[in-house]
């Protein structure tokens, strides 16, 4: 049953893959300042009607908060901006696979569709470790659109991970 203030278009328009990759631009600056502070570099944006109404970086040194995930920051700017926490006509973009509770919270949040570019063979939650999404636990189908810019994204993790490591690799 639905919430009465719910609402939902099944006419909702997919992106194309040119504004996939526009809109993984955006996250990917989100990313490079997460790097530049010193964080893991992931970013995300969250966009609805072709608009960014939510964006975020990882923040999880700086507020020496567990929970400071880029999706966690975008999702929570979006809903400020809508004035409300369902999500449900919502593109999230992130640079990396979403981890365990950021693909609760994106299920929770009723995001419509979810692109992401590297994949976290370590960690993710959205079909490389385990895959939360399409468990569909909670009765939301999302849509999901995994290797947008994937070796861009990558590529800045890698470079991170090589720097934190210095010269020894150690």
């Amino acid at each position: 049953m639905m919430d009465e203030g719910f609402k939902f278009s099944f006419e909702h328009s997919v992106p194309g893959p040119g504004d996939d990759e526009r809109f993984m631009r955006l996250a990917l600056a989100e990313a490079e300042r997460a790097a530049e502070a010193g964080e893991t570099p992931v970013g995300a944006v969250a966009v609805r009607e072709g608009r960014v109404i939510g964006r975020g970086h990882n923040r999880t040194e700086a507020l020496h908060d567990a929970t400071a995930h880029a999706e966690i920051v975008a999702l929570g700017a979006a809903g400020e901006s809508l004035q409300d926490w369902r999500l449900a006509e919502t593109t999230l973009y992130v640079t990396m696979e979403p981890c365990a509770m950021c693909a609760g919270a994106i299920l929770l949040a009723r995001v419509f569709r979810l692109v992401y570019g590297a994949r976290d063979v370590r960690a993710g939650a959205c079909g490389s470790r385990l895959d939360l999404l399409q468990a569909n636990v909670l009765g939301h189908d999302i849509l999901v659109t995994d290797g947008c810019l994937e070796d861009d994204c990558r590529h800045l993790l890698q470079e991170f991970y090589r720097r934190l490591r210095g010269p020894t690799g150690s």
